[in-house]
């Protein structure tokens, strides 16, 4: 992040407080990082060759700033960008999925990657169900997993981004791959 996340909460707020112009000097503090996320995750996914990084974080602010989302300082937007783009992109699944385009998209290259205990050929409909029903177990492991699966950011960043000690999330990611392996293979 190119300013610090005190600088972007305070920004956030006024833009929240309905501050002429706090978005307009938030926007260019926060792209290039929220590009790198769109890009990171774009990068792994063969089946999305046709979108965009710059594209799917449009869709993602589109998304935020039509949607009437309260967001309250830096690493709630980073989570919500995270969450943002993993629904853009299970929509896009769905979509690609329907019978009428060719049927059952299924996703296969990023599992590998990151040791996630699923099967190879997890359908990400599937996954996200999963996902929802962690976050009502935690939110706090929900989130973890999108930022590591969808978003790719390390354990380091993740850290950083919740405020949180880097041995908690290396615990609560452990604790997430084991949980979705148990989910993932009912």
């Amino acid at each position: 992040m190119s300013a610090s996340p005190s600088e972007v909460t305070q920004l956030i707020q006024r833009w929240q407080a309905g501050e002429a112009g706090a978005l307009d000097r938030l926007l260019p503090l926060v792209y290039a990082d929220l590009r790198a996320m769109a890009a990171r995750l774009l990068g792994r996914e063969q089946r999305q060759a046709t979108l965009q990084p710059t594209a799917l974080l449009h869709d993602v602010f589109v998304r935020m700033l039509g949607g009437g989302v309260d967001i309250q300082d830096s690493t709630h937007l980073f989570n919500t960008a995270g969450r943002m783009m993993r629904n853009v992109l299970v929509d896009r699944a769905r979509e690609a999925g329907a019978e009428k385009r060719g049927g059952d998209w299924q996703r296969v290259d990023l599992v590998d990657a990151l040791q996630l205990p699923i099967p190879e050929r997890t359908h990400l409909g599937l996954l996200d169900e999963a996902i929802d029903e962690l976050e009502q177990i935690d939110a706090r492991l929900a989130r973890i997993v999108e930022l590591r699966y969808f978003v790719g950011l390390s354990v380091e960043a993740i850290a950083r981004i919740m405020d949180v000690d880097k041995r908690t999330i290396y615990r609560d990611w452990a604790f997430a791959r084991a949980w979705l392996g148990r989910h993932m293979q009912r």
